[in-house]
Order: C-alpha cells, then structure tokens, then sequence
C-alpha cells in the first residue's frame, strides 16, 4: 500500500463525507474526574474571577503499563452470538494492532472478548513510545489506534499510509459522521491520517420540567444560543429562580474553546478577538450568566446539582452527566449542543485508527480496521466500554436507558449539518494549560469583573499569540491550517 497514494475519485468522494461520531465516557470520567471536591456549599462571588482552571484533563490518555495480558479472563456472562453479516470476515489475525486506548486490564480484556470471534489481537501501549518506535521505522506496527493527537507529528514526518482509499470502501456498506473524517485529513485536502474509531464529547441535559419553558416553536436538537438563553430566562421567571447551570470549576474552559468562540466565531484561536468574539462575549455577560444558577461558579459535575434539583437545564462532558441519566433516565433528556451564527461548534475527543507506512500486513491492517468499524462491533463496543459508534446505524435498543439517552444525543450532534468540530489543542505540550487559562482569563474579566471587551480581547489575545510562538504549535481545527505558528488575527 502507498503511503502517500493520491486517487481523484478518492479525493471527490471524500469530501462527500463530513464525520462525528463518539466515545468514552467511562474512562474519560477517570481523566476528568481527578478532583474529590464537588464544589458544593461555598458561597458564589460576584465579582471576582473564577477559579484557575483544574489540572484534570478530559482526554482520555492512558497510563502507563505493561502490556496487557495474553488472553482475557473468563467471563461470567455468555458473549452475543454476532449478526449474520458480523459472521463473515476478512483475515486480521495476522496484524499487529495496538491501542493507547482500553489499556487497563479489565479493558482490555473486555476488548479482546470483542475481538475475539475475528482472532485479531491487540497490545496497550503508551502514545510517546509508540510515535518514538513508528518514527524510528521500526516496522513492527500494523494497526495504531490512538487520540488525534497522536498522529500530527507521524504524519508531519511521512510515517502513515493515506488512509482516502480503506475509508471510501468501507464507506460502501457504512456511513461515517462527518466532520471526523475531516479531522483526520489534518489540514490536508488529500491525506487522511486516520479512519475515525470513536470519540466523547459534551452534550446538554435538562429535566422534564424545563420543557413547559422552551420558547414557541423552538426545537430542543436545534436550538441555537440565543435559544437558550431564552429558555433559561423563562424558566428563571416562572419558577422564582435560575435552574440553568454550566460547570465553572470543571471544564468550562472546553465550553468556550470548543462551543462558543466556534459557534460565533468559526474559529478557535485565529478570531479570538475577532468582532464576533466581541459580540459573544457581551450575550454572555448581559444574557447568559445572569440566568445561570448562582453556584455556577462552583460546579465541577452537574449531573450532581441535576440529581439535586438545583439545576434543569445543564451543560457538561457526557462522562460528568451519565449519573444523572442513568439513576434517572424518565426524569431527564438528552440533547445536542446549541448552534451560534458560524456553525454548531463541537469538542470531539477523537479516537483514530491509522496504519503506519512500513506496516509489515498492511491487508491485515485494513481487515482489523474494517472489522472494529462494523455497527454491530462498535455496538459492543459502547455497550462493554463506553465508547460512542462513529458509524450510523447502530442498535442502541438494548443498551442502558442512560447510556442510549447520552447517544442519540451524541449522535444527533456529530451529524448535524451544521456541526463545527472544535479539536482539543494539540502541539502545545507541556504548556496546553495555558490556553486553557487564556480563554477563561477572557470570559471571567469581562462577565464577572466587568472589563472593557476590546482591551480584554487585545490583552488575552497577545498572551494567546505569545504562548503558540512559542511553542511553534500551528492551527488545528476548525481553524485553517498554517505552516507556522497558528496566528490570532487582529481585532476588526
């Protein structure tokens, strides 16, 4: 197989595609979830600054181990038989796939349950090593299967396969959602590094009762800011308080990167002070936050202040909602994000499946991908793990009211036609706090201090642009693709 095999027919029936599509909330939840602190019972301050931004992170990186083990443990509950067109296979027993993904023992042996009926094998390992060893052209990996981070720097240095022509065929019985796949082209029209294998992302949760509020004519999978914002503020009149809630001590900071400034902007870092962040951020000092709940500021998990009563209508990572979706699924829905005037900006923690370009079984590697890309596995998939499908037409029926509620709100998301994926900021390293920090500085200056916007913008906006020269770190998307430095256009 070509790496850097170029088709035109590929090339046009690619960008017919768009991708989404949706993962790991269980053991996301351990990544997000490092602090014991649940914020409740401190007094909201109303004029000072929020609290930095935690340290937990909510990609689902894995720790480092052993590999895992040889052979699964047995399992007490017999395995579904597969669905007819599960039973035949191409032959992947010959490739040597692993994962930075499912490393734990308990995951990995329940994946191995998954693979069992195909003989294809898989190893844990840790992202660093793994890029050091495809890098050094080791040729010992046939499939890897990584976050999107992961693979810039291998495809920066030539050591993938372009993976345009294995997803055109499976895209001849399967439908991936689409702005994934073009989260694996990296900026490229005509390389794809990954086929998309699954993702977590944040979704909105509201109770029952909200719905008497909706405003007229309003439709809950296709509302847009301005929507809720109205939504909250009627039902802060007509119950006598702010039931909205957005988790301020958790991980607000991916709200803004990955939902507002894309949504109103269409950019993550190159319109950071654009007009239209400037316009954002006044909505959200005079009619958003006034209609959130109060402890807001305090909130690390809603699906505590939903299971409390204290909250309605919440915004939060799937893997800090599903408490509130499984011990009361009849109470709550599940829906997709909002949408502002530049698109539906979403934040996609993507899973990928790649082939390294000296792959020893690169057939074997394309039968292994086909293979955990079928619905019926990637419906064991997110029922055994947790792990959201990234191809339609999955059987959620039998899943766990909690978990089907989480993802037919996902999937709703990852395929709505005005879906802006917003990637986690990647060639930042060590320092991918600080952008953190630089965009809740923004929004705490101006919504709770009351600071001048344009200055906050200009401010804000050269610590943005010092911290990616520094770095060197280009733009990811849904910013456009830079050779250099991704730069912070100046204020229009």
């Amino acid at each position: 197989m070509n790496r850097r095999h170029e088709s035109a027919g590929g090339k046009g029936r690619l960008w017919l595609l768009l991708a989404a599509v949706l993962a790991v909330f269980a053991m996301v939840a351990a990544a997000c979830g490092d602090d014991d602190d649940d914020g409740d019972g401190a007094a909201a301050p109303t004029t000072t600054a929020a609290p930095a931004a935690p340290v937990a992170d909510d990609e689902p990186e894995a720790p480092a181990t052993t590999a895992a083990p040889e052979a699964p443990a047995a399992d007490d509950e017999p395995e579904p038989e597969p669905a007819p067109e599960e039973m035949a296979m191409a032959d992947g027993s010959g490739a040597s796939f692993v994962s930075t993904q499912f490393v734990p023992v308990e995951e990995a042996e329940k994946l191995r349950s998954i693979l069992a009926p195909s003989n294809i094998d898989f190893t844990g390992v840790e992202a660093g090593p793994t890029i050091d060893q495809i890098l050094a052209g080791a040729g010992a990996i046939d499939v890897l299967g990584a976050l999107h981070g992961t693979f810039p720097p291998l495809a920066n240095e030539d050591a993938l396969t372009n993976m345009i022509d294995v997803l055109d065929d499976l895209s001849a019985d399967r439908s991936f959602a689409p702005s994934f796949v073009e989260s694996g082209l990296l900026g490229s029209e005509d390389f794809l590094a990954y086929v998309p294998w699954a993702q977590a992302t944040y979704i909105m949760a509201a109770n029952n009762q909200a719905l008497d509020y909706l405003p007229a004519g309003a439709d809950i999978d296709d509302l847009a800011w301005e929507d809720l914002a109205a939504w909250c503020q009627a039902i802060m009149e007509g119950e006598g308080r702010p039931l909205c809630g957005l988790p301020n001590a958790g991980l607000f900071h991916r709200f803004l990167e990955g939902y507002l400034w894309p949504s109103f902007t269409g950019g993550m870092v190159s319109e950071f002070r654009s007009a239209e962040a400037a316009d954002m951020l006044k909505w959200a000092r005079d009619d958003l936050w006034p209609t959130m709940n109060p402890e807001s500021i305090n909130y690390e998990f809603m699906q505590e202040p939903l299971l409390a009563g204290d909250v309605w209508v919440a915004f939060d990572h799937v893997a800090r909602l599903i408490d509130a979706f499984s011990t009361e699924p009849d109470t709550f829905v599940a829906f997709p994000t909002p949408s502002g005037p530049a698109g539906r900006g979403f934040m996609p923690v993507i899973v990928g499946l790649g082939i390294p370009a000296d792959a020893p079984n690169p057939d074997e590697a394309v039968a292994v991908i086909e293979y955990l890309t079928r619905p019926g596995i990637q419906g064991q998939v997110l029922a055994d793990l947790a792990f959201f499908p990234v191809v339609e037409g999955v059987d959620t029926t039998s899943l766990p009211a909690g978990v089907a509620l989480e993802a037919e709100a996902v999937e709703k998301l990852a395929n709505a036609p005005d879906a802006l994926a917003a990637l986690l900021p990647v060639g930042l390293g060590e320092r991918g706090g600080e952008i953190n920090q630089i965009f809740r500085n923004a929004f705490d200056r101006v919504v709770f201090d009351g600071a001048d916007i344009p200055t906050v913008l200009d401010e804000e906006g050269d610590a943005l642009q010092a911290l990616m020269n520094e770095t060197g770190a280009p733009c990811w998307a849904p910013d456009p693709a830079s050779d250099g430095p991704c730069v912070v256009n100046p204020a229009v």
